[in-house]
C-alpha cells in the first residue's frame, strides 16, 4: 500500500512549473524576502562564500583601508610622516604605503610618524590592523576546518528490470580517498499535481530503498528503489514516469574520518532525467597486484541491458 509522507518542510502548496527546493549541489533554492540581517550572520556569510569571492573581498577591504588612511595622512599634512614631494599624488602614495606598513605592522623604518596627530592616527590604524588580520585568520581557519561531504552523484537515474519487476537506481561515490563510515540514504519523492479545484498541491513519499544504510563505503554505492505495490511509481509506464512533474530529494549522511564527525550532502533529481532499460557500467577493476582500482570518470557510464 502506497503511503504518503508528511511535509518535509517544503510546504503542500505549489504552482505550475514549480522550481526545485534544492539545487544539484545541495544548496537551498529558496528566495528570502524581508529577512532581517544581523551581525551574527557575518560569520556564516564569509564562511559560505566561494574562495574567489572571499579573497577578492579581503583584497578590496585591505586596499580600501589603506586608501582611507593614505588620504587621512595627506590631509593632516604629509610632512608629519615624511617630507613632501611637492606633488599631491606622490604625497598620497607615500601616505598609502605608510598606511600599508602600519596596518600590517611591518614598519620598514623608512617612513615614521613625527607629529602627535600622525602618531594618534597610526596607533589607531595599528589596532585596526591587528583586529582585521585576527578576524581574517579566524575565517581562514573556519573555512578550512568546516566539515564538508565530498559525494559525487550520478547525473541520471536509471529504471531497469530488477528481480521480478523493475527498480529505480542511481549511484554515488566519495570523491576523496577516505572511506565513508556508516553512510545512510534518505530519498523523498515530491509530486506536483492539480487538485479538483484547479490548485496545485504537492504530495510527498518516502521511497523504500533496498538498503538505507551500510557499514562503510570504500568505492561505489548503488541506491535501489524497487517499484512494487508500495511504490508511488507502481503501475506507471516509462512515458508516464518521465512526464511526472516530480522531483526526488536525496540526503546522504555519514561519518567523515578526515574531520572526525558526521557530514551531510543533498541533491535532487527530476523525473525528466530518468533513463530506461540501461545499466551502470562497472567502475572498479583489479590491477596486477590485486588492488581494487576505482575509476572516478566512469561514475555516469551506462550501457544497454
Amino acid at each position: 500500500m502506497i503511503k504518503k509522507a508528511k511535509d518535509p518542510g517544503f510546504g503542500y502548496n505549489s504552482t505550475e512549473n514549480v522550481k526545485e527546493i534544492i539545487d544539484k549541489d545541495g544548496s537551498s533554492n529558496i528566495v528570502h524576502h524581508n529577512r532581517k540581517f544581523s551581525v551574527d550572520d557575518l560569520y556564516t556569510f564569509f564562511i559560505e562564500l566561494s574562495w574567489w569571492y572571499f579573497f577578492i573581498l579581503v583584497i578590496l577591504g585591505y586596499t580600501f583601508l589603506n586608501i582611507c588612511f593614505g588620504l587621512l595622512y595627506t590631509l593632516i599634512g604629509i610632512e608629519q610622516i615624511t617630507p613632501s614631494k611637492g606633488d599631491l599624488f606622490k604625497d598620497f602614495l607615500n601616505g598609502f604605503f605608510f598606511s600599508a606598513q602600519t596596518l600590517t605592522t611591518v614598519g620598514y623604518g623608512g617612513i615614521a610618524p613625527k607629529g602627535i596627530l600622525a602618531n594618534i592616527i597610526a596607533s589607531f590604524e595599528a589596532m585596526i590592523g591587528l583586529l582585521s588580520f585576527s578576524f581574517i585568520t579566524g575565517l581562514l581557519y573556519g573555512r578550512f576546518s568546516k566539515a564538508k561531504a565530498a559525494i559525487r552523484f550520478s547525473d541520471h537515474i536509471i529504471v531497469r528490470d530488477f528481480k521480478e519487476g523493475r527498480a529505480l537506481m542511481f549511484r554515488l561515490m566519495n570523491s576523496r580517498k577516505s572511506i565513508m563510515i556508516e553512510p545512510e540514504a534518505t530519498v523523498t519523492l515530491s509530486i506536483n499535481k492539480v487538485d479538483e479545484l484547479g490548485n496545485y498541491k504537492r504530495s510527498f513519499f518516502k521511497l523504500q530503498l533496498e538498503r538505507e544504510k551500510i557499514t562503510y563505503l570504500p568505492t561505489l554505492w548503488t541506491i535501489v528503489h524497487e517499484i512494487n505495490e508500495d511504490s508511488p511509481f507502481y503501475g506507471l509506464s516509462n512515458g508516464e514516469m518521465m512526464n511526472l512533474d516530480a522531483n526526488l530529494y536525496v540526503l546522504i549522511q555519514y561519518h567523515e574520518e578526515s574531520y572526525g564527525q558526521k557530514v551531510y550532502q543533498a541533491t535532487t533529481y527530476n523525473c525528466s532525467e530518468l533513463i530506461f532499460n540501461k545499466k551502470f557500467k562497472s567502475s572498479t577493476a583489479f590491477n596486477e597486484d590485486g588492488y581494487t582500482i576505482l575509476d572516478h570518470e566512469k561514475l555516469n557510464d551506462v550501457e544497454k541491458l
